[in-house]
């Protein structure tokens, strides 16, 4: 009789412990969660704050530091600013990822400007190893016709625009075949019968780059917005300068205006 209570104390007592145990296991579990749910909070709050100084940022100020670091831009910082040629797209490829500063709060990818201009300065030093006979630039984008289309008549580059005439470099049977050492194009993706062509004869290509763009089988990037009239324009009237520079040949380069049009009254951003 006296085994029996024993056992049946012994076994109160373990589930005493059990129910003690297992409200301890609860209430460290709650613990956990509110803990848990604190950090949540604290992430959220920080991320709004991140959103909200990224809307009201000043552009012109972020890059203050990029001004003081390169004082010898080939345009004032201000002139890239206005043609856009910094601002991508919400797309960044792992090829791109190198070129971008930062996203903008709706998502924009934005170049880093400093780096650019030392881009299209390479991008130039480059494009004057060739002579004007043996390069030619294709544009399939409408944005950029008007200023490659400037290039082609002022460097003696021969441009195809609109459309690039599928078999000219790899079909020596056809009556317009012809040989060159460089291809330049404004869009790898949109260019891309242009790419392939140049890849499949082994000849090197220059390519304006775009944040959404891949770079495989281009030799030479020059990154920038590749989508805007004004920032090819911008990108055209400077590859123009340093060519003809390099190359001397013998004639005069025209404004900016003559690039982007309405140029004067475009205005930076704010």
């Amino acid at each position: 009789m006296a085994a029996k209570k024993t056992k049946s104390s012994e076994e109160n007592v373990e589930a005493v412990e059990t129910s003690e145990k297992k409200k301890t296991t609860e209430e460290i579990s709650a613990e956990d969660k509110k803990a848990k749910l604190a950090k949540l909070i604290e992430k959220a709050k920080k991320l709004e704050s991140t959103v909200e100084e990224s809307k009201t940022i000043d552009i012109k100020k972020k890059l203050k530091n990029e001004e003081t670091e390169k004082a010898d831009t080939l345009v004032p910082m201000e002139d890239y600013l206005k043609s856009s040629i910094h601002l991508g797209t919400r797309v960044i490829t792992p090829d791109m990822r190198k070129y971008v500063y930062r996203r903008r709060a709706d998502g924009l990818a934005v170049f880093n400007t400093a780096l650019l201009d030392d881009k299209i300065r390479e991008g130039a030093a480059y494009l004057a190893k060739f002579a004007p006979q043996d390069v030619i630039i294709v544009c399939k984008r409408e944005a950029g016709w008007h200023a490659a289309r400037k290039f082609s008549e002022i460097t003696g580059i021969r441009s195809f625009l609109k459309k690039y005439p599928s078999g000219i470099l790899t079909n020596t049977n056809l009556e317009n075949f012809f040989e060159t050492q460089l291809i330049f194009i404004c869009d790898s993706w949109l260019d891309k019968n242009a790419l392939a062509d140049a890849n499949r004869i082994g000849v090197p290509v220059l390519s304006v780059c775009d944040t959404n763009n891949f770079t495989r089988g281009i030799q030479q990037i020059i990154p920038g917005n590749n989508k805007s009239a004004k920032s090819l324009g911008m990108i055209f009237y400077l590859l123009t300068k340093l060519y003809v520079e390099a190359r001397k040949i013998n004639v005069e380069v025209p404004p900016i205006q003559d690039f982007i049009e309405g140029w004067d009254e475009l205005q930076p951003p704010k």
